[in-house]
């Protein structure tokens, strides 16, 4: 028997483990998404247009139950503009979103490199989607997409809020 191993827990320790675990996500609940800047090779920006909500924004979205920040990442690149990865993603900034709700967060990531594997065509979520230069935005672009941007650029400092 391995003296360093941990103690085996018993059914009444898991189920009090899973009770203190639910209470805790009702009650300090939080949601995390992720968004996603994302550079081709010449340097320009992927923006995705909504059906639902105005203005040009980075692609990306929630992260579901079982699924880890990159997966969710790579996920709404695929589903958002049919791009695949190219570096490894890079973790900038996290930030609270208190205009969705009270308990929403973002993790930000710029991926690079990054290829558009086909055209994303318009469907009932996505009106546009496509790259385009830092200095040739679309004027629709959100000023929370144009202050990431400004921040990765080094021209402002990360903010707390989204």
């Amino acid at each position: 028997m391995d003296d360093n191993a941990p103690p085996a827990r018993g059914p009444f320790v898991n189920l009090v483990k899973r009770v203190i675990h639910a209470y805790f996500a009702l009650s300090r609940g939080m949601t995390m998404g992720v968004r996603a800047a994302c550079f081709d090779e010449a340097g320009r920006v992927f923006l995705v247009r909504h059906s639902y909500v105005p203005g040009w924004h980075l692609p990306g979205g929630g992260i579901e139950r079982g699924e880890t920040a990159l997966e969710a990442l790579a996920k709404e690149m695929r589903e958002e503009g049919n791009l695949a990865i190219g570096a490894p993603p890079r973790l900038l900034h996290v930030y609270f979103n208190r205009q969705t709700s009270k308990r929403d967060h973002v993790l930000l990531y710029r991926c690079d490199g990054v290829a558009q594997t086909a055209p994303r065509l318009k469907d009932r979520e996505i009106v546009e989607a496509g790259f385009f230069a830092l200095d040739a935005l679309p004027a629709a672009t959100t000023a929370a997409t144009h202050r990431r941007l400004e921040e990765m650029a080094g021209r402002s400092p990360f903010a707390d809020y989204w």
